[in-house]
């Protein structure tokens, strides 16, 4: 699932990204992960992982998280444009973390949607 305007950011990239993005993504709905995924520093474990694509000279990110069972929820894919350093910009982490919470709010949408239909009358 994608958060927010993740899919259309992607869209924009060139098509180098786009394709390592998309095979990450889908390694990720298959239970596998991308040779380019790497956990994500400043969450806990290995449950939100971004990929690193260089494409003419330009560095773009893509974060998902794969912490839910059954779903893989992209939470930002963007063009780095900081100077300094290789770290993820503190605007970009924190834009990550209300989209994570965005996503536990959709997951725990879908888990009772799931229960109640499962129930018998």
């Amino acid at each position: 699932m994608w958060i927010e305007g993740g899919k259309a950011d992607l869209k924009r990239m060139p098509k180098r990204v786009r394709r390592t993005v998309g095979l990450a993504i889908a390694s990720a709905q298959l239970g596998a992960k991308h040779p380019k995924a790497k956990p994500l520093k400043g969450f806990d474990g290995a449950g939100v992982l971004e990929v690193v694509e260089n494409n003419a000279g330009n560095t773009f990110r893509a974060v998902y998280t794969v912490r839910f069972s059954g779903v893989v929820f992209v939470l930002h894919v963007f063009q780095k444009k900081s100077t300094k350093g290789i770290s993820t910009p503190k605007r970009n982490l924190d834009l990550i973390q209300v989209r994570m919470k965005e996503a536990e709010r959709l997951y725990a949408e879908y888990q009772a949607s799931s229960e109640a239909k499962e129930k018998p009358i």
